[in-house]
Order: structure tokens, then sequence, then C-alpha cells
């Protein structure tokens, strides 16, 4: 099932796409009322979720406020997380050797230990919505597209074996981030972190909606040439490692946003280096979630 945080006549609101892919049917219409999709996250109970499984099967008919999908305006499906998102680096082994050749470092091919890291998003991008140069402060713009797991309850001290009861769902997330900011100033914080660098979405995909863990395959593309083309079970530390391990001291919220981190092909990777520029659109697709679209303003 996937799920979606949408504007119709000037009013935000909670959603569900229907199982052809063609209406979305409000969730207050079906019987679950929330507000935003940080509330639906945290309070959606199992009733409530085989009611909107039900639903997203049905005609569009009889639900009060259904609407064809194009003519409505996605937003992100958390718009404004409650925390900042934490990443994943060089979480795919191919991308850690591209990003060691950037860097001019030796790399020996072991990662005991994965690189977690925050970014601030203030705001995060839809699909469809443009992404600043920032050309003022950086001309080394990059894509990552990444696999972004929402937590769905307050995670602490869980052992990886029950790491899936505590994933909602999942969406895809374009870490764009600023190579030039980020490797001068060594942590990476501030070069993830320009206004405008988390385009997520378009959906939240449910947890139950593919296999666990997911094998999905996922790619990026920068003006329709093939940039990233790897499958999520290619990830160094899978879901189960990283919920674990994070949530040990440290309490995740529900709601929290975990972007897994991204293969081979972003732009640092090439020789000469192919970085984002004025015009450029790029997309990233994740199987069974959809395709996130943008274009570099």
């Amino acid at each position: 099932m996937k799920l979606v945080t949408y504007a119709v006549n000037q009013k935000t609101r909670v959603g569900i796409i229907s199982a052809d892919g063609e209406w979305v049917y409000p969730m207050e219409s079906i019987g679950p009322e929330y507000g935003t999709m940080l509330d639906a996250v945290k309070n959606l109970c199992e009733s409530e979720m085989q009611l909107l499984e039900y639903s997203a099967n049905q005609e569009p008919y009889g639900i009060r406020g259904a609407a064809r999908l194009t003519e409505v305006t996605l937003l992100a499906p958390i718009p404004v997380p409650e925390q900042d998102v934490i990443c994943l680096g060089v979480n795919y082994m191919e991308h850690a050797a591209e990003s060691a050749r950037y860097k001019k470092e030796a790399f020996n091919g072991e990662r005991p230990y994965a690189v977690y890291f925050s970014k601030r998003v203030n705001e995060a991008a839809a699909d469809g919505a443009v992404i600043p140069s920032h050309a003022d402060i950086t001309d080394r713009l990059d894509y990552e597209a990444e696999l972004a797991v929402i937590i769905g309850k307050d995670a602490r001290n869980i052992p990886a074996d029950k790491a899936k009861d505590y994933v909602f769902g999942y969406t895809i997330l374009n870490d764009v981030s600023a190579r030039d900011i980020q490797n001068r100033h060594k942590q990476w914080y501030f070069g993830k972190s320009l206004d405008g660098a988390t385009p997520m979405g378009p959906c939240i995909l449910t947890r139950d909606s593919v296999a666990y863990p997911p094998k999905l395959a996922i790619q990026s593309y920068v003006n329709g040439e093939l940039r990233q083309n790897s499958n999520t079970e290619l990830m160094i530390f899978d879901i189960d490692h990283i919920v674990s391990e994070l949530s040990q001291g440290m309490t995740l919220k529900a709601g929290t946003i975990i972007s897994t981190g991204t293969p081979a092909g972003v732009g640092m990777g090439f020789e000469p280096p192919r970085f984002l520029k004025s015009g450029d659109e790029v997309v990233c697709v994740v199987e069974e979630i959809g395709a996130l679209r943008n274009q570099v303003e």
C-alpha cells in the first residue's frame, strides 16, 4: 500500500493510492482521521491498516473526496520531519571505492563499522520540486539515490531479529550533497543540509507491501542517462543491523527517517566528475515505490 501527503483545493491531506495507481483517497474519508503523515505513522493500528488496504482495492466512486492522482499535487510524504534525517555513508561497497578514489584515499575493501551522519531538513522537497543549485557557494552539487526507512514506533535496545517490527515503510530520498563543502569541513553536516537538498517521495510504501528485507532495484538518471543501477540487497549494513545498532542506547522515535546509503554511480565517481548543473533533471527510482523527479534550478 502506498501512502501520500498531497494538496488539493488548497488543502493538505493524507491519503492512499488506489491499487490501480490512478486515484488518491483521503484517509479521513475511509475512517482514520490523521491530519499529517507523522500522525498516521505514529498512530495507525493494525485494524486501520487493514481497512486502508481494503479501501485501496475499491472503486473510487463511493469514496468521498477521491481524486485522480494527476489532479492533485504530491508533497513529500513527511514534508517537515521532526528530527534530522539519519543517513548512512558509503553503505554499498562500490560506492565506498569510488568515494575513496575521489578523495584520493586508499581503500582496502573492509567496512567493519557503519558510517552514520545526520542531515538537517527544514522542509523536504517533493517529487517535481526544484533543487536549488546554490551556485554561490558550491560548484560540486551531487545526487544520491537512496532507500529511506520510516520507523513506526519508538525503538530502543532492539535485537536485530526484531527490527522488522519497528519499520513502518519505505520511501525514496535523494541525498543531494555539495561535495566541496562536505569535504572541506570534514564533518558532512553542512554539505548535506543545504535548503532543498532532501527530495523525498513520491510516497511511503508500507512495510508488508514487499518481502522483508526489501531486495529492490535502485537507480538514478540524470537527463535520461542511467547513472546508478544496483539493488538494496547489496547494502553492506542491512536494515536489521542499522535499526538494532542505532537503538542501542539511543531511542529511535516513531517517525524517524533513516536513509540507507547510495550505490555507485554518483557524480563524483566519474573521471572527470560529473556534477549537477542548472537545468539538469535527476530521477531516482526504487522498485515498487516509484520515481522521484527533480530539476536543478
